[in-house]
């Protein structure tokens, strides 16, 4: 008696197939459901770039980003041009618009003061009185401003109040120092 073995091996590669297709599919239906909050999500976003007003121990009300981030100027942009790149914006990120977006003032920020600057990486860069805007990758929450009064990256940095004056005073406590990389 001879047993049909092409009939079972036919099965067991149905079967596997059928596995490979219902896992391909379980896998494209994760991807979708997780498209749509960020789709969402980028659009309510998408069209402004806040600059607002925070408050600093020792530096008084200072401007923040839309997220409270303490926002800074760098002394060797004169105010009129982007000057942290490569090295320096990764530890220095400028407040980047995106396509399409516009710098908007709330808190006490003034919107006559706002504009923006190109980017020699690309883009374009918020400015406040002509001072193109950075935040600090120290600053790991609103109300810091590890960055005050620090020479770093081939210049000083500081906060800016609402008015577009550039607050020089040193913060006394909470101050990092410098990274020794020079960046």
């Amino acid at each position: 008696m001879r047993v049909d073995r092409t009939g079972l091996r036919g099965r067991r590669a149905l079967l596997g197939a059928a596995v490979v297709v219902g896992a391909a599919l379980a896998v494209a239906g994760c991807g979708s459901s997780s498209s749509s909050p960020s789709t969402s999500s980028a659009s309510s976003t998408s069209g402004t770039a806040q600059v607002s007003t925070g408050s600093v121990a020792g530096l008084g009300t200072v401007l923040v980003n839309g997220q409270g981030q303490t926002l800074y100027m760098f002394v060797p942009d004169h105010q009129a041009t982007v000057t942290c790149v490569g090295q320096c914006a990764a530890i220095w990120p400028p407040m980047q618009l995106a396509t399409g977006q516009t710098p908007v003032a709330a808190g006490g920020a003034k919107a006559s003061l706002l504009g923006s600057d190109p980017n020699p990486a690309g883009g374009r860069v918020v400015t406040y009185d002509k001072w193109p805007l950075y935040t600090y990758t120290a600053d790991t929450s609103s109300g810091t401003a590890q960055g005050q009064a620090l020479n770093a990256s081939g210049g000083y940095w500081y906060v800016l109040s609402p008015s577009g004056a550039v607050i020089r005073t040193a913060q006394s406590q909470g101050k990092a120092p410098a990274p020794s990389s020079g960046y």
